[in-house]
């Protein structure tokens, strides 16, 4: 969580992060529903390495025109394969991307007008965008069920979906870091439950944080 006050934003930023298959596009979406602007990395990240954008350029350059597809737009999932399968090819592949998307997250931040808004960032923690946050919310399943949601959802295999959890942050670190937790394990109404009480709860905070000029 950041203390740095002269970089800090009119609008009150939480960090909504979580393992991969937590379920955080569903908690998102929950918030979004409630009128809070939602600015989502993924989705950056995809924007970044667009057809004509500098990001897909230095892609290409850096690991060959081979992961470029025949529609002249980045193939994903032959990338995905080649970072996922060496932790110096993925790092190399974040300090091409990660400048780019954190630039335009800062940007949509500074452009916000909300009490407050969500930053959904799947690796805040593990890729250092923490100070772009004045809390963070961890969305949290066991492990298993992780896996079997992932399993269900992409595709992979087991082994392909815990060489992805060994990537992240170990989940008790993780919830050790955490300002607040939403546990999604549940029914979907007692999700939206603990949606609903965070928003009033976050609402309240934003209005405290103008009231002291923060």
């Amino acid at each position: 969580m950041s203390t740095d006050k002269s970089n800090t934003p009119r609008t009150l930023v939480i960090g909504l992060t979580g393992g991969i298959g937590s379920g955080k596009s569903t908690v998102a979406e929950g918030f979004a529903r409630l009128g809070v602007p939602v600015i989502d990395a993924d989705l950056i990240a995809r924007e970044v390495v667009e057809p004509g954008q500098p990001g897909l350029a230095a892609v290409a350059r850096a690991f060959g025109a081979e992961i470029i597809g025949a529609d002249g737009r980045l193939d994903r999932k032959r990338l995905r394969e080649r970072v996922f399968a060496e932790p110096a090819e993925r790092r190399r592949l974040e300090a091409l991307l990660h400048p780019l998307i954190r630039a335009e997250m800062r940007r949509r931040i500074a452009a916000c007008a909300a009490p407050y808004c969500l930053l959904v960032v799947p690796l805040l923690l593990e890729g250092g965008q923490s100070d772009l946050v004045q809390r963070i919310l961890v969305v949290d399943v066991p492990e298993a069920l992780q896996v079997e949601r992932v399993r269900q959802r992409d595709g992979d295999t087991t082994e392909r979906v815990r060489a992805i959890l060994s990537a992240q942050l170990p989940r008790d670190e993780r919830l050790a870091r955490a300002d607040d937790i939403i546990v999604n394990d549940r029914e979907l109404t007692d999700l939206e439950a603990d949606i609903r009480r965070l928003h009033r709860y976050y609402l309240e905070l934003a209005a405290n944080r103008r009231d002291r000029g923060d």
